[in-house]
């Protein structure tokens, strides 16, 4: 399927206190989306949900995002998650760090199915 990348969006989010790396990365998602009211499936006549969105989050500890969690953050589309070693723990004396999380999503549509 020829997948063209049209969109790029940068989230940040973070766990204050609970060190959830997986919180951390709804809200960057959410960061991402909120801001933003994109039409890019209606430019191209295309339905919403032929949008192939691929997530890339960033945290320092990977293992510890559930993506199952974290699909319902977008309301249609083709998701794909990819969780790797990023983002930033803050230091906090004599408590658990203080976590944020990095997001990029991509959008792409199959331009030829659309055509």
């Amino acid at each position: 399927m020829p997948k063209h990348r049209l969109l790029t969006e940068f989230g940040m989010g973070s766990s204050l206190r609970r060190e959830d790396y997986t919180a951390a990365a709804r809200r960057a998602l959410q960061d991402a989306l909120w801001h933003n009211s994109i039409n890019l499936a209606e430019l191209f006549d295309a339905p919403k949900e032929a949008m192939i969105i691929d997530v890339v989050i960033g945290v320092q500890a990977p293992e510890s995002v559930d993506i199952s969690g974290l699909a319902d953050v977008f309301p249609y589309g083709q998701i794909s998650f990819t969780v790797q070693k990023g983002g930033l723990n803050v230091p906090r004396p004599n408590q658990v760090p203080t976590v944020i999380a990095n997001v990029a999503i991509h959008v792409s549509l199959d331009l030829e199915a659309a055509a």
